[in-house]
């Protein structure tokens, strides 16, 4: 599948400055990671680089499932890295990783490692689809507005303290 240079000039520039979250499998492990450290390499061909501690689980995986995924955030709403501060864990009776929905189609698209030309062809349809991206973005503003809010991280916050200080 080729991407038009209009389609990937969209993509690149919605590429933040701060934070994204780097997402790794190799077989049924999965993790997902935050970083500060990423950049696009080259227009043709289409390359993105990030920066991956070569000890870090997320190296391992990609090195194994030979691919990864870039997952950008709203700038003004970085709660979701808190969950991925720590090493992900994913429940596929459940479908979450560290807790979080994993609702493909929903809020996003999920593919297997190392389908390319699949998760190309999900973010392209994605990206052509305003009505698609509009949905997916509310459905995903509302999963995120639903675990942390105040109430909620205020409880959290009050059960930890509990627990520490006995």
């Amino acid at each position: 599948m080729s991407l038009d240079d209009e389609l990937v000039n969209r993509v690149t520039w919605k590429i933040p400055n701060a934070l994204a979250l780097v997402g790794s499998r190799a077989g049924d492990e999965r993790n997902a990671m935050t970083t500060s450290w990423i950049t696009q390499l080259s227009m043709r061909p289409v390359l993105i680089g990030v920066s991956v501690d070569n000890k870090a689980v997320t190296h391992r995986l990609i090195s194994e499932g030979g691919s990864f995924t870039v997952n950008l955030w709203d700038a003004e709403d970085t709660r979701p890295f808190v969950k991925f501060s720590k090493p992900a864990r994913y429940d596929p009776e459940r479908s979450t990783l560290n807790d979080r929905p994993v609702r493909d189609g929903v809020t996003g698209a999920l593919r297997d490692v190392g389908d390319v030309e699949g998760m190309a062809d999900a973010a392209s349809t994605i990206l052509r689809d305003r009505v698609l991206w509009d949905e997916m973005s509310v459905a995903a503003a509302a999963d995120a507005r639903a675990r942390f809010s105040t109430d909620d991280i205020v409880s959290r916050y009050e059960a930890f303290y509990e627990r520490t200080l006995g």
